[in-house]
């Protein structure tokens, strides 16, 4: 599924497996993952490209642009019983502007729209928890290093 404009003017073009492609996402990635990656293990750069390649051909990316400007990237999976969202990335100048958020309501509208939860996941001391939190989502696992979090389907207001 590819995802609709969010209106007035931020899209999300499809990534495809290109050199380019890839090397943005993870450009992206490391821009907004690296400090966190950074503070628990280092980063080992060969050890992360492996992983982002594997991760980028098992599922799809899109870029976040507004207008010229490239912001991040995301997935966006829709399976039979529910969505899952992940490789959420901002680049830094777009972090704490809202950007993320407006993007975040826009792919939970999405979901409503499908009636199914959305699933994601992130790092523990990524302090991202708090704008799912925010956004209604609720703890459904955990591990060491990683926290499951779902959003019910929310209904139409009345």
């Amino acid at each position: 599924m590819d995802i609709p404009d969010l209106e007035p003017d931020i899209t999300f073009p499809k990534l495809r497996l290109l050199h380019s492609d890839i090397e943005f996402a993870f450009e992206a990635k490391q821009a907004a993952m690296g400090p966190h990656i950074v503070s628990r293990w280092g980063w080992e750069e060969s050890f992360q490209r492996k992983l982002h390649i594997q991760r980028f051909s098992e599922k799809p990316f899109f870029e976040i642009r507004k207008g010229e400007s490239r912001l991040g990237t995301l997935s966006f999976q829709v399976f039979s019983d529910h969505v899952r969202l992940g490789e959420f990335y901002l680049f830094p100048d777009f972090q704490r502007r809202g950007t993320g958020t407006h993007v975040l309501k826009h792919c939970l509208s999405i979901s409503d729209g499908l009636s199914l939860p959305v699933r994601l996941e992130y790092l523990h001391w990524n302090p991202v928890g708090s704008l799912y939190r925010r956004h209604g989502f609720v703890e459904i696992g955990q591990t060491e290093t990683h926290c499951f979090l779902q959003r019910p389907v929310k209904g139409p207001p009345f």
